[in-house]
């Protein structure tokens, strides 16, 4: 009887062990950035000479949680005015981004 109840409580810590092995899932804050910024950008139209458009968008997150363009590195300056109009002090929904790095986005917008 004593090996019987032994062996189940063995099974139980191992079971219980393995559930709490996974830990909490983590998310990347980079990518979270990337998908507020293709929804802010989003809207855009070329004129219908222009092919794709292709810009490097240098940007932060300040106290506020707010995006802070740096740099926008495009050939267009019509699109160069629109991503700064678009991004320049719009809140950023999540909390997990550090304040004060600098993250590049390559942007690619197509007709």
């Amino acid at each position: 009887m004593r090996k019987i109840s032994l062996v189940f409580v063995a099974a139980m810590l191992l079971s219980a062990g393995s559930i709490f092995a996974n830990g909490p899932k983590e998310t990347d804050p980079t990518q979270s950035i990337k998908t507020q910024v293709q929804k802010l950008l989003k809207g855009y139209t070329l004129e219908p000479s222009k092919k794709d458009l292709t810009a490097t968008i240098l940007f932060t997150v300040n106290k506020e949680n707010e995006f802070v363009v740096l740099s926008v590195e495009t050939e267009d300056k019509v699109l160069e005015y629109f991503v700064k109009t678009r991004l320049n002090y719009h809140k950023v929904d999540s909390k997990e981004i550090p304040e004060g790095r600098r993250y590049t986005i390559p942007v690619k917008i197509v007709s």
